[in-house]
């Protein structure tokens, strides 16, 4: 018998459909949910990077002008103003806060141009090279915790565990210093340092990063040189990610093996691949989604001493000359890179974690 609250001539609602207009379904709230609370962070991002960087002790006149200069109080007056260093604190986080929603992010107090121009300069060195780190580190982090942990307690679990730790306590700036010694100065098998050959030029610039600007320009030679480039220093940056990974994948698979439905899985007489892809990995990916997003971030933001071993010209190099010189607008600009990164990440990470476990979209 047809149910009352059906009228005539109105099909039923589907399950799983939205319903009247303005409901939306689970997943959709949750990302609108995630993405303003990223527009609030970032706003506060620019606080934070404001703030610290005004903290910092020293002044910038006398980092950027000459003795000579610092004696004539016109021209520190004159100097003061030209870089709004003349107007209270909150007044030049305003006009800090309208710029960067404009796209402006000041001069450079050294290089004399605009920050955002440097930084799409060096960004995109650093992005290749975390890049490439970061997805060494996921393919090898995430094939070796898992081994380990389907090989609990024997030979091969015991030495990955060993080598994950490691990874974990080398130091990397070490690690950079030994690598370029021995496998460039020592046996030179690999290139030296630059992102390529000096005698090559770069190619053509449509992203910023080499290999990719290189491979779409038909430049194979530029292309090997910078793959060559970009291995060492990726593979140091890489190992401590790896040795976290390792661990992290062990330990979450582990926990997953021991489930009920995993036991049943197996009872019922699935393949051991079909279980460990659509049962284990996909439980265990959370956990690991976590450390491979904050491992990236990471590794954009501490890639200075390895790019210094390898005169990588990144953001790390900008940010380190921008801070002994003192060069505010430059520190702020890298400050906002870096949180920014973090920032996208995360909201990145929030989503697969939507995907990936309905539960966490219906919380």
């Amino acid at each position: 018998m047809p149910s009352k609250d059906l009228k005539a001539g109105t099909a039923p609602r589907k399950p799983g459909r939205t319903g009247r207009a303005g409901h939306r379904s689970p997943l959709v709230r949750f990302l609108v949910r995630r993405v303003l609370t990223a527009l609030l962070l970032a706003v506060g991002i620019t606080l934070v990077t404001f703030v610290l960087t005004n903290l910092v002790p020293g002044d910038p006149v006398s980092a950027n002008l000459g003795q000579r200069a610092l004696g004539d109080p016109a021209i520190v007056a004159q100097w003061r103003a030209e870089h709004g260093l003349d107007k209270p604190l909150p007044e030049q986080y305003l006009l800090h806060l309208k710029g960067v929603v404009q796209g402006d992010l000041g001069m450079s107090q050294q290089s004399h141009r605009p920050v955002l121009d440097d930084l799409a300069e060096f960004v995109p060195a650093t992005l290749e090279l975390a890049g490439v780190a970061i997805l060494i580190s996921l393919v090898s982090g995430v094939a070796f915790g898992v081994i380990a942990a389907l090989r609990r307690d024997r030979l091969s679990d015991h030495l990955l565990r060993v080598l994950s730790l490691i990874g974990i306590s080398v130091p990397t700036f070490w690690l950079a210093l030994m690598a370029f010694y021995v496998f460039f100065y020592r046996l030179q098998i690999t290139p030296g340092s630059g992102r390529i050959d000096p005698s090559m030029s770069p190619p053509p610039h449509v992203t910023g990063l080499y290999t990719i600007d290189s491979a779409l320009s038909g430049q194979w030679d530029v292309f090997s040189s910078a793959v060559g480039h970009l291995l060492t220093p990726a593979l140091v940056l890489a190992l401590y990610t790896i040795g976290l990974l390792t661990r992290f994948t062990r330990s979450a698979v582990l926990e997953v093996l021991g489930q009920d439905y995993v036991r049943a899985a197996r009872a019922k007489g699935l393949p051991p691949r079909v279980i460990l892809l659509r049962y284990v990995l996909r439980s265990a990916l959370v956990p690991i989604i976590t450390v491979a997003g904050l491992a990236f971030g990471s590794l954009l933001s501490g890639t200075v001493l390895v790019e210094a071993i390898f005169a990588w010209p990144g953001v790390g190099q900008y940010a380190y000359k921008s801070a002994t010189t003192l060069d505010l607008p430059a520190v702020m600009g890298v400050g906002l890179v870096v949180g920014g990164v973090y920032l996208v990440i995360n909201l990145i990470v929030d989503v697969l974690y939507g995907v990936i476990d309905p539960r966490v979209r219906l919380q």
